[in-house]
């Protein structure tokens, strides 16, 4: 993580799957990727978009995202991230609206639990990452459950999803969305981990605001952990979907209250079919 070619990250971020939105960050289409489990299928290009933050985002970046026929922006940070990082909800076009849809309530920002986020996160170890994506899971039923209902009831308005970094709350989400649509794990770990990628070029930016709060400000390596995104955290997430929560199917119907007909319509809504 100290070392990185600024170059090749500008070609890799110029490139698909990654999305130039300016004034934004991490932007990536969940679009174009080939479904194992549905052959001859794939998911539906510009439709499903994943990023960082928006609120930086410039006019240009405000056009960008018309152009891309996006209508929701879903934010997932919550209310106390907005304030402590002075990152609020940007003014849009009169076309696009943006939900706030916060995996965390309020409560789960007290210093405490911060801390303890904090700490998990700064140990770098995989089970402490599963520790926080089961968290997530947990607590993010209203706000995962408010945009695959979108999926279901809107499956022609395109919609971006992001958190502060487009990396763990978002990264869940865009790992349920492909692994539904039967997107192989292989590809499912390879988008999680362009992240790094994808925030490398605001990573002084990020060390700053870091440096703020005491477990990271004398320790380099415990927030280049909490930057990461390794293969290895994935592949643990996805083997903890299917053994704690029975699997993508199991976890949309038993804890995002989705019906079997439900689920299949969200699924149908995801992909289409490839031209061969």
């Amino acid at each position: 993580m100290d070392d990185f070619d600024l170059e090749s990250v500008k070609t890799q971020i110029s490139a698909p799957p990654f999305v130039t939105i300016d004034g934004v960050s991490n932007v990536r289409t969940l679009g174009d990727y080939p479904s194992t489990t549905y052959p001859g299928q794939l998911t539906k290009p510009n439709f499903a978009f994943r990023a960082a933050e928006v609120s930086g985002i410039t006019a240009l970046g405000k056009a960008q995202l018309e152009s891309l026929g996006i209508k929701k922006v879903f934010d997932l940070r919550s209310d106390i991230e907005l304030e402590k990082f002075g990152t609020p909800v940007p003014e849009l076009t009169a076309h696009i609206e943006i939900l706030r849809v916060p995996v965390f309530k309020k409560e789960d920002y007290s210093p405490e639990m911060v801390a303890r986020r904090y700490r998990l996160y700064a140990s770098g170890k995989t089970e402490a990452f599963m520790e926080l994506y089961s968290q997530i899971l947990d607590n993010a039923i209203m706000a995962y459950g408010t945009i695959f209902k979108h999926i279901r009831d809107h499956p022609n308005e395109a919609f971006i999803f992001h958190c502060t970094a487009g990396k763990d709350r978002t990264g869940v989400l865009a790992a349920l969305i492909l692994k539904l649509s039967g997107v192989d794990n292989e590809t499912i770990v390879r988008d999680y981990s362009l992240t790094l990628v994808g925030r490398a070029l605001q990573r002084e930016m990020i060390m700053e605001r870091l440096s703020k709060e005491p477990i990271f400000a004398e320790n380099k390596e415990a927030a280049f952990n909490l930057l990461s995104s390794r293969h290895e955290t994935m592949i643990a997430f996805l083997d903890m979907l299917e053994e704690k929560y029975g699997g993508i199917e199991k976890y949309l119907s038993e804890y995002l209250g989705f019906s079997r007909d439900d689920i299949t319509t969200i699924r149908h809504n995801i992909l289409v079919q490839a031209n061969l």
